[in-house]
């Protein structure tokens, strides 16, 4: 290709490099002149062009990169369709994104004009989620380096999507004074939210003493359990480990297994145990890993989970990249794929959980109040039934089946959330990681609480979203301040999963990197009733 200016008149078969605008219209980027083109661009008096003129052997952009992707194996990914010498790679399947960077900079080295971008090695992935994308850097390249690239990308995988497989999980939990049986409580709720995305089942608990006898009698109890699923031992120790002869390894010893590795360069998760019995893995988790929040426990749960056979060398070679910061995971940038809007769905979480404490103690509940007629918790579901949702979840804790009752009978999911005394963090996770919300494009946050709040505000909310491609996040205003419902791409979920304590989604929106679209609902958008005052100024009557 030969790049540079031309004089007009001798531009005929040239690309252009840039737009060029003239009275009558003009001609964009990579248009490719031809003699009527330059009798236009002459009459404008456009003397010169910045232009490519294509050589032979030369491929043009698009042509380039969709050579270049399609000489992958197509398993487990899928492609767009080259535009503007790019083609995206997104995953087809939830999994984990292992890749070969020494492979990568092999393509990226073939020519500058080739490049390959991907994400780090071993990053959990959803199904849809953009993974890797080709760019040719001009409007046409050489075919041979085109070649080049596309011989290397047969003989070597440079990156792959490994499916995680659902497994069977026994959880080994040890007891000391010291530690409050509602810790060991949370501790099992936390561990099936890290699995959903496997598919993976919590299939028993077993809490036994501090000792390392006990904890080996209980491995070979799970190891003899009729499970139809691979098998997988989790054991959370009461007491840190801190020596390799301490409770878990040893009882990993005395259960007839071999300790692989005991501590790992990843902070938080120093403290993790791995060992294996026969085929099957036990991992001692850190105590960081009862908490939500990513730490090294999330790395190897994740491989093992793939199909992964985790060795020392895997473990003690986490160290660069192991400082965990606190930061919410970011979206996927560049992904130009777009849906039609009607494919773009979005599910509703009902946040019914709270403790309704400004009702007064013993007082009537904020959401069996009547509005209408209905208690509010009820109109509220309708209305968000009534917006077109593609699914309904009503998140469900203080005054449980009061609550469910109210619900009778509407056509949604009901998930109990036992924590709810812990605050909105607690019932944003049991909703968003219900499946319905897992697989939706977006989730609307809506407090059942806002009886101002319409079928049809929900409806101008979805609108925006989908306008956006999903790709924003939507959130209703009221003269121009925040306020709810808001709705969350797919592409913060997994920080939502992580939020603890008596916090919503405000963070993630504001760091998300992500553009926010307000809806002005006018004081619909503020109005919530806290308190017996509050329902009676809102239209309500305090019932139950």
């Amino acid at each position: 290709m030969i790049f540079g200016e031309f004089s007009t008149v001798e531009a005929e078969g040239a690309i252009l490099a840039h737009s060029v605008r003239l009275a009558d219209g003009g001609f964009s980027k990579g248009h490719r002149l031809v003699h009527d083109d330059i009798d236009r661009l002459t009459a404008a008096g456009v003397e010169h062009v910045i232009a490519a003129r294509i050589e032979p052997g030369d491929l043009m952009e698009d042509e380039a990169a969709e050579r270049l992707a399609r000489a992958m194996a197509p398993d487990h990914i899928t492609f767009s369709e080259a535009a503007t010498g790019r083609v995206n790679i997104h995953s087809a399947v939830d999994g984990l994104f292992v890749a070969n960077r020494a492979a990568v900079d092999r393509i990226n080295n073939v020519d500058p004009a080739i490049t390959l971008a991907c994400l780090a090695d071993h990053v959990p992935v959803r199904s849809g989620d953009m993974i890797a994308t080709f760019k040719i850097i001009p409007l046409a390249v050489s075919g041979s380096k085109v070649a080049a690239g596309v011989e290397i990308l047969r003989q070597t995988p440079v990156f792959e999507v490994k499916p995680f497989q659902p497994h069977a999980i026994s959880l080994i939990a040890t007891e000391l004074p010291s530690l409050k049986p509602a810790v060991m409580d949370k501790t099992a709720r936390i561990l099936s939210q890290r699995l959903q995305p496997s598919g993976s089942v919590l299939q028993r608990e077993e809490r036994v003493a501090h000792r390392a006898s006990a904890v080996a009698d209980a491995i070979c109890r799970a190891m003899a359990a009729p499970d139809r699923l691979p098998k997988l031992v989790i054991v959370f120790g009461a007491s840190a480990v801190i020596d390799a002869g301490d409770v878990i390894p040893e009882a990993i010893r005395l259960g007839g297994g071999d300790v692989i590795h005991v501590g790992m360069p990843v902070d938080p998760g120093n403290l993790l145990v791995l060992g294996r019995v026969n085929d099957v893995y036990v991992v001692g988790a850190p105590g960081c890993a009862r908490s939500p929040k990513e730490n090294g426990f999330d790395w190897v749960l994740d491989r093992i989970l793939a199909g992964e056979r985790p060795a020392p060398q895997d473990i003690s070679g986490m160290g660069v990249g192991g400082l965990l910061m606190e930061i919410q995971s970011r979206p996927r940038p560049r992904d130009i794929a777009t849906k039609p809007a009607s494919q773009i769905s979005v599910a509703v979480v009902l946040l019914a959980a709270g403790k309704a404490s400004r009702m007064g103690e013993g007082g009537s509940h904020k959401l069996l109040a009547e509005f209408d007629g209905v208690p509010l918790v009820r109109r509220s579901a309708l209305i968000a039934i009534e917006s077109g949702a593609s699914d309904i979840v009503a998140v469900t804790g203080h005054r449980r089946d009061d609550i469910e009752d109210a619900l009778r009978g509407l056509a949604l999911e009901r998930v109990f959330n036992p924590d709810y005394a812990s605050g909105m963090a607690s019932s944003l996770v049991a909703g968003v990681g219900t499946q319905a919300a897992q697989k939706a494009d977006g989730v609307l946050v809506m407090l059942a609480d806002m009886p101002g709040v319409t079928g049809d505000d929900l409806k101008a909310l979805t609108a925006s979203f989908r306008e956006a491609n999903g790709q924003a996040i939507v959130r209703a205003v009221s003269g121009g301040k925040r306020g709810n419902p808001v709705i969350l791409p797919r592409s913060v979920l997994n920080a939502v999963m992580r939020l603890e304590g008596d916090v919503g989604a405000r963070h993630i929106i504001e760091t998300s990197g992500l553009p926010v679209i307000d809806v002005e609902l006018g004081e619909a958008a503020h109005l919530d009733v806290d308190t017996p005052e509050a329902v009676v100024a809102a239209g309500g009557v305090l019932k139950g």
